[in-house]
């Protein structure tokens, strides 16, 4: 009898071991001679879109099968159109997965109404790019130093409340005191930068990488970094002061971390809820390889794109902590933000 009961035992654990190698190899060759959909929430052109393109084009060989990555950009209502989609549309086998705003997830927490996602119930699979935010101004204005903006008034482009321009000015004159004066209306980096050579504003704020395209002016010391809108020091402008030293109370420093933070969410990319673990963990794994490959870091560096790489366990502690944010502040943030971008 016990030599029956052991060989059962024996039978099952080696159906077990079979079975468990089946799913495992059942989860390699998913992909093969399959098409993957990457859903880029953003226009052509854009960091998220150029930083979607190279991940797409170097993706593939890091995942079992490599299958094709095919960009599909959908940049309505600023990506919340692509959140939308990602989290009640796209299909859940790990054939679609996609990108939206960092802004989204605070967003999604103030209530705004056009958001149908739940960003707590998507597959974080990482993120590229750390776009840390600066402020510049022109050679000629009146303000100096980071100090000077709490006595001197500062011209600065911005594009429409809510939008990234406008943020960072909105939200220091509102908590610290700043004398930022926006004036609304523009298109981007690109055409404040022409504003502000054609003297019609001094500055603007926007992520440092923005201003890739202007080392000249900053080599010449025409266009001038004026502040970092970030704790961590920037690597490249390491002595580039910080506007958190000028937080006089914990209020202040969390009202900051809860507009600011959200360039720690890079360039996230997700797989809708509901898709296969293993699958999910295949993915992650991808996105990390590629995200240090060689040939994709070279190619960044040729575009001066920046390509940093954040785990999945970092997105979700980020998204976990927003999410502890007393309603009051995020109801403070709804009013003088409505519209966050």
């Amino acid at each position: 009898m016990r030599a029956k009961i052991w060989t059962w035992v024996a039978a099952l654990g080696l159906a077990c071991s079979v079975s468990a190698g089946v799913h495992a190899q059942a989860a390699q060759d998913f992909y093969r001679n399959k098409q993957i959909r990457m859903i880029i929430g953003h226009p052509v052109g854009g960091d998220y879109d150029v930083g979607g393109r190279v991940l797409a084009k170097h993706l593939p060989k890091h995942i079992p099968g490599q299958p094709a990555v095919i960009v599909q950009n959908m940049p309505a209502a600023g990506s919340i159109v692509a959140a939308n989609y990602l989290h009640n549309q796209a299909p859940r086998d790990g054939t679609v997965f996609g990108s939206f705003s960092r802004n989204f997830p605070s967003q999604a927490l103030m209530g705004q109404n056009n958001i149908e996602a739940d960003p707590r119930r998507f597959n974080y699979l990482g993120a590229t790019s750390l776009p840390s935010r600066v402020c510049v101004h022109w050679h000629t204005a009146r303000v100096k130093t980071l100090a000077d903006l709490f006595t001197q008034e500062l011209i600065t482009a911005g594009a429409s409340a809510g939008t990234s321009l406008s943020i960072i000015p909105t939200v220091l004159n509102h908590v610290l005191g700043t004398k930022f004066r926006v004036i609304e209306g523009y298109k981007g980096i690109s055409d404040s930068i022409l504003a502000i050579e054609r003297g019609e504003v001094e500055g603007v704020c926007s992520s440092f990488g923005q201003f890739r395209n202007q080392e000249r002016l900053m080599r010449e010391g025409k266009l001038r970094v004026l502040l970092r809108a970030e704790e961590a020091p920037i690597a490249a402008i390491p002595d580039v002061p910080t506007i958190y030293a000028y937080a006089k109370t914990n209020e202040q420093r969390q009202f900051l971390r809860f507009v600011l933070s959200t360039t720690e969410f890079g360039r996230p990319y997700v797989f809708p809820p509901d898709v296969p673990q293993d699958r999910v963990e295949i993915m992650r794994k991808a996105l990390a390889d590629a995200a240090r490959d060689a040939e994709l870091l070279a190619e960044a560096d040729k575009m001066k794109l920046d390509m940093s790489y954040h785990s999945p366990a970092h997105l979700e502690r980020l998204l976990a902590n927003l999410y502890q944010t007393p309603p009051e502040m995020v109801e403070a943030v709804r009013k003088l933000i409505p519209n966050l971008q």
